[in-house]
C-alpha cells in the first residue's frame, strides 16, 4: 500500500509539532508532573479552545472538526514525542469517544458541547485489578425503583480520574458476562457516594486514580443508550483508544531515537564519537526500523477505523501490541546508549522509559493484544481469516 498523508494531515502534524516543542519541553513536563493536577490548565485551555482539538473526531453537527482516528493519531504522535502531560487521552480519545459510540442522539448534544469547551472527564473501565477489556469491569449497576438504578463496586487505574469533572463509568448489571449487561454511565464529580484518591504510579506524567461508588443512586437519563446495551460500543471505544495511545507510544519511541542519536554524535571516546562505532549505529538502525514498522501499524489501524471497520479491532491489538514492545525496547536502548548519565534523574530517558512500561499496560499489555488477534484469527467471520483463506 502507498501511503501518505494529505496536504491538510502534513498541516496538523507542523502544528501540533510546533505547539508541543512550545508548551512540552523538558522543563514544562518537569513541571506539571509535580504538581497536583498533573496537567497545566492555561495550557490545556489553549489546546481546547485556540486548537480545536478536542473535537478533532466530533462530526461537524457536534461542534466538532469532523476528521477521523489518523488525524487523531497524528496529534497523538506528537504528544507521545513531546510526553506531554494533559487530560487529552482521557478525555478526548476515551471519554469523547464512549459518548459517540454509546450515547443517544440527544446525549451527545448534552454531554458533547461540555468537553468540547474544555470540560475534563475521564472513562473508568476496569476494576482495581486492572483487568483489560470487559473482563476488567468490577462495578455493577442495579435496577432501583421508578427505572433509576444504584451503582456500587470499584474502579481503578481512572486516567486522570482526580480531575475529571465528569466521569463515564462501566458497570454490569449483575450476574451478566460478556458483552451483555454492559451499562456507560455519566458521573458528575460532585455525586454522594463518589470517593476519588490519586494513586502514586511508575509514570509520573500520566496519573490514575481509584473510585469508589458507594451506592450512588443513577437516574435513567444518566446511563448512556440502553441500560445493559453498551458492550459493544465499550469495545470499539477501547480499540480505538488502543490506536490513539499506540500513536502515542509511536511518537514517544522517535523521541528517544532522535535524543539518542543526538548524543552518539556528541559523546566522544577513544577519540571519536561513538555513533562512529559499528555497534552503536547497528542498534540505532534497529530502533528506527523497528519504530518505523510500528508507525505503519498504527496508520493501518487508525485507516481501518475510519474506513473498513470490519478490521478496526484486530488491526487496533496488533498497533498497541507492537508499539508497545517497540517503545520499551527503544526506551531500554536509549538509556543503554547514553551510559551512566542515563539513569540520572536529570536525564529525560528515564521519564521516557517509565512512560513506555506504564502505557504497556493501559488497556491492555502485548501479551492481551496478542490473545485477542489469536481469538479473531480462529473465528472464521474475521476479515483476517478470510483473508488468509481459513484453516
Amino acid at each position: 500500500m502507498n501511503f501518505t498523508f494529505t496536504e491538510e494531515q502534513l498541516l496538523l502534524q507542523e502544528s501540533a509539532r510546533q505547539f508541543f516543542a512550545e508548551h512540552s519541553d523538558s522543563a514544562a513536563v518537569r513541571r506539571v508532573m509535580n504538581s497536583a493536577d498533573g496537567y497545566d490548565a492555561a495550557i490545556w485551555s489553549r489546546l481546547i479552545n485556540d486548537m480545536g482539538w478536542a473535537g478533532i473526531a466530533v462530526p461537524e453537527a457536534h461542534g466538532g472538526l469532523g476528521l477521523g482516528q489518523l488525524e487523531v493519531a497524528i496529534v497523538q504522535q506528537e504528544m507521545g514525542r513531546g510526553l506531554h502531560a494533559s487530560p487529552f487521552f482521557a478525555s478526548v480519545c476515551l471519554a469523547v469517544s464512549a459518548l459517540l459510540n454509546a450515547a443517544s442522539e440527544a446525549q451527545q448534544q448534552h454531554w458533547l458541547p461540555l468537553l468540547l469547551s474544555g470540560h475534563i472527564a475521564a472513562l473508568a473501565n476496569t476494576g482495581t485489578r486492572g483487568r483489560p477489556g470487559l473482563d476488567g469491569i468490577d462495578a455493577l449497576l442495579t435496577p432501583a425503583a421508578n427505572g433509576a438504578f444504584t451503582l456500587s463496586g470499584d474502579a481503578g487505574f481512572v486516567v486522570f480520574g482526580h480531575v475529571a469533572q465528569w466521569l463515564l463509568v462501566a458497570a454490569r448489571a449483575p450476574g451478566s458476562v460478556g458483552e451483555s449487561g454492559v451499562s456507560l454511565i455519566v458521573l458528575p464529580r460532585d455525586s454522594e457516594g463518589l470517593h476519588v484518591e490519586k494513586l502514586v504510579s511508575l509514570d509520573l506524567t500520566r496519573p490514575y486514580a481509584r473510585l469508589r461508588f458507594d451506592n450512588i443512586a443513577v437516574p435513567a437519563d444518566a446511563v448512556l443508550g440502553s441500560a445493559g446495551q453498551s458492550g459493544p460500543a465499550l469495545l470499539r471505544t477501547l480499540a480505538l483508544g488502543n490506536i490513539a495511545l499506540a500513536a502515542e507510544q509511536v511518537g514517544g519511541a522517535e523521541k528517544c531515537l532522535s535524543f539518542t542519536v543526538d548524543y552518539a554524535k556528541q559523546r566522544v571516546q577513544f577519540g571519536r564519537p561513538i555513533g562512529s562505532f559499528q555497534a552503536v549505529k547497528h542498534k540505532l538502525a534497529d530502533m528506527m526500523v523497528q519504530i518505523e514498522a510500528a508507525k505503519s501499524a498504527v496508520y493501518y489501524a487508525a485507516c481501518a477505523a475510519d474506513e473498513d471497520p470490519a478490521q478496526l479491532f484486530e488491526a487496533a491489538a496488533i498497533a498497541k501490541s507492537f508499539a508497545s514492545d517497540i517503545f520499551a525496547k527503544c526506551a531500554g536502548d536509549a538509556i543503554q546508549l547514553h551510559g551512566g548519565i542515563g539513569f540520572t534523574w536529570e536525564h529525560d530517558a528515564h521519564l521516557y522509559f517509565k512512560r513506555a512500561r506504564a502505557s504497556a499496560n493501559l488497556l491492555g499489555d502485548a501479551l492481551y493484544q496478542r490473545e485477542q488477534i489469536a481469538q479473531q484469527l480462529f473465528d472464521g467471520d474475521q476479515p483476517l481469516l478470510r483473508q488468509l483463506g481459513g484453516l
